[in-house]
């Protein structure tokens, strides 16, 4: 496996950090997550610009566009067809032992990996902690992940396959890598981004070619009836969700789902690009 490190690409086991880099001290980064097929890293282009968003709300000045772009190319062509995702992370580099950052550029990754093999339907757990939306973080794609490992981690000891948050306001948020979508009286709804969710590209893409989605605030009161409901991310595209806290949804992949879905794949069999 060749990993791309601040321009350069190296074996695995070549691929080293400082230990005074931020990315590793202090969880002072950010990350995307594409899937590739036959070569090509999709929507790359809404993914650089989410990373550039992420940077501006972080204070990190990244590389040109041009150079990641370049950067997410070279390694996946590198690791072969073999290759079903990649992930771009870039840190605050290396900085002094405590919060302030230093002086010097970021640091720049571009990792390789199988496509995940997601199973057909999703379990869902609902987890203790809130989302805040009005924290500094919110709505940004940043490497500050521990939350979501200890929700993880929460979800997979009661048997789901994904953990779902609320929000301060007790409205569906999100999952941990995943936007949430439901039926609630034959309506197709997404929390909108001011309940504190990720931005999610999948979910963007979703919303410009399914004109029956709406974006709302679901009450979790609201969420544990939902006639059905889906997950979407970039590795995961539209992912029905089998059943939420133990008990089954009946219209697991239902009529909006798989419209839903079918939108979708539609578009990426049109482009790669979109």
């Amino acid at each position: 496996m060749k990993i791309y490190v601040n321009g350069a690409l190296v074996p695995e086991e070549a691929a080293v950090l400082p230990v005074s880099d931020h990315g590793l001290t202090v969880g002072d980064g950010l990350f995307e997550t594409m899937k590739v097929v036959d070569g090509v890293a999709f929507a790359i282009g809404r993914h650089l610009a989410r990373l550039r968003r992420t940077a501006s709300g972080l204070g990190l000045v990244v590389p040109r566009d041009a150079e990641l772009r370049d950067a997410i190319e070279s390694t996946v062509a590198a690791n072969g067809p073999s290759v079903g995702r990649v992930r771009m992370t870039v840190t605050g580099g290396t900085g002094p032992a405590g919060t302030s950052r230093g002086s010097g550029p970021p640091t720049v990754l571009v990792q390789c990996a199988p496509a995940t093999v997601w199973p057909a339907t999703a379990n869902v757990v609902t987890v203790p902690w809130p989302r805040n939306e009005r924290g500094v973080l919110a709505g940004l794609k940043t490497t500050s992940y521990a939350d979501n490992v200890i929700a993880y981690s929460y979800a997979e000891a009661r048997g789901g396959d994904e953990a779902l948050f609320a929000n301060t306001q007790d409205n569906l948020c999100e999952g941990t890598g995943t936007n949430v979508f439901v039926v609630v009286g034959g309506r197709l709804i997404t929390p909108p981004l001011s309940a504190g969710c990720l931005a999610g590209v999948t979910r963007e893409l979703l919303l410009e070619v399914d004109p029956s989605i709406e974006e709302a605030d679901v009450p979790m009161s609201v969420f544990a009836t939902v006639e059905e409901a889906f997950l979407s991310s970039s590795t995961r595209d539209v992912q029905p969700i089998a059943s939420i806290d133990g008990q089954s949804l009946a219209g697991c992949g239902g009529t909006l789902t798989v419209a839903a879905r079918d939108r979708l794949a539609a578009l990426q069999a049109r482009t790669f690009d979109p």
